[in-house]
């Protein structure tokens, strides 16, 4: 399939219709990209044109950056027009801007949605779309291994607002089910999880909701629309931390959500009035990060299995969680699910406590020690440290979050100098 012809030039005079122009070529262009039912272009070919008009500003190949507070109307007819959504346009930056509509639809086209809608954090992603979704009284289920800032977001202050917050054990669909009742509104979870790496069954996961009556949200960071595209298994919403691989680079924080235009309508009209808006800076380095998305993906899918297989085989190493092994209790899941399987690692010192563990993550070289995650430098992390320092010991233990546990994000380094590094790191 190829890419869509260049529109026509538009004849409209005015900055209004200019702007308006401009954007309807956009909205064209992404369309076009998915014209063809039967043919879908590949992850960086989407990654590098979806959404984007084949006309830009000054001829640029490059999209501007918007640093833009308002909008301005040649006249007050324009306004009406605008108004009565006759006149697609921006009007102010907190509601939206150019730029942001560029990345959205990218977005939404990678991930097979309608609409998509950009946050300035994956936090604030989360907490806009269970804000739009939620009143008192209503409830709401987590699989409970999950970003710790989404646990604790959901335990203690959803509950300020009346809102019931229900965790049952991850991958048990009986257990979430015999939560569900009447005031049950969203049913939550990552795919894979943070950071066990617990693979969900997105077909399972989708039918549950449908047959119940209850939206369902995954959150896919771990995964990238590069693995796996929920929305194919019927989940409602599918949501990520755009700073990590979407972003690639750890320069910028940004989170998105997408779904279907009906179901995104009240995110993105809540999210103009809580003022989660993403700068036109950081808009421009996630659309500028997104080019190179498929090239790094594959990179970090091959430098994980690469890793986590030497780290299995390693006789310092107790056990490795990551997808990829035929040793991962959700390996066939994820066969089943993904294109592939990420470049996150956690796995468990033998016979190590909390301050060998330590030692181990100070003696690498290359990766360094920091939270996050996808970016195109190695991190690492022990979880007991970095997250769940002032933990009680008891909440660790249900979290499984373990003294001789380390997280490694793997970035695309060559796979042969991490596992060097790794190998002399561990002889410490």
């Amino acid at each position: 399939m190829s890419l869509p012809p260049s529109p026509s030039p538009s004849d409209a005079s005015g900055a209004a219709s200019q702007s308006a122009s401009h954007s309807n070529d956009a909205q064209r262009d992404c369309d076009a990209h998915d014209a063809d039912e039967n043919v879908r272009l590949g992850d960086s070919t989407l990654a590098v044109h979806a959404g984007e008009s084949r006309q830009k500003p000054g001829d640029s190949i490059t999209d501007p950056i918007f640093c833009a507070s308002t909008f301005t109307f040649p006249d007050s007819q324009s306004v009406i027009d605008y108004i009565q959504q006759q006149l697609p346009r921006e009007e102010y930056g907190r509601y939206g801007n150019p730029g942001e509509r560029v990345v959205e639809r990218k977005l939404a086209s990678l991930e097979g949605g309608e609409e998509a809608v950009l946050y300035s954090s994956g936090m604030a992603a989360i907490v806009g779309l269970l804000m739009a979704k939620l009143n008192a009284g209503d409830e709401v289920i987590f699989f409970n291994e999950c970003y710790h800032r989404s646990r604790e977001f959901c335990s203690k202050h959803l509950s300020r607002f009346g809102v019931v917050t229900h965790q049952v054990e991850a991958c048990n669909y009986d257990a979430m089910e015999a939560a569900i009742n009447s005031r049950t509104k969203l049913l939550v979870s990552e795919s894979p999880t943070n950071p066990h790496l617990s693979c969900i069954d997105l077909e399972r996961f989708g039918e549950l909701g449908r047959r119940r009556g209850v939206d369902t949200l995954i959150d896919a960071t771990l995964a990238t629309p590069y693995n796996v595209r929920p929305l194919e298994y019927g989940v409602d919403y599918v949501l990520h931390s755009a700073t990590k691989y979407l972003g690639g680079h750890n320069d910028l924080l940004a989170g998105v959500i997408v779904g279907s235009r009906e179901k995104m309508e009240a995110i993105r009209k809540l999210r103009g009035i809580m003022g989660g808006i993403n700068s036109p800076h950081n808009i421009y380095l996630l659309e500028r990060g997104l080019k190179t998305f498929g090239l790094r993906m594959q990179r970090h899918n091959e430098n994980g299995q690469a890793v986590a297989e030497f780290l299995e085989a390693h006789p310092r190493v107790e056990r490795v969680l990551y997808p990829g092994l035929p040793s991962h209790p959700y390996h066939d899941v994820a066969r089943r699910t993904m294109r592939g399987f990420g470049g996150l690692i956690t796995f468990m010192v033998k016979d190590a406590d909390w301050r060998q563990t330590a030692n181990i993550v100070d003696a690498t070289l290359i990766p360094r020690i920091a939270p996050s995650l996808g970016g195109v430098e190695s991190l690492i992390e022990q979880p007991l440290i970095m997250s769940y320092f002032e933990a009680k010991p008891e909440d660790r233990a249900a979290w499984r979050i373990y003294d001789n546990m380390i997280r490694l994000a793997c970035g695309i380094e060559n796979s042969e100098d991490l596992i060097a590094d790794l190998d002399q790191a561990l002889s410490h």
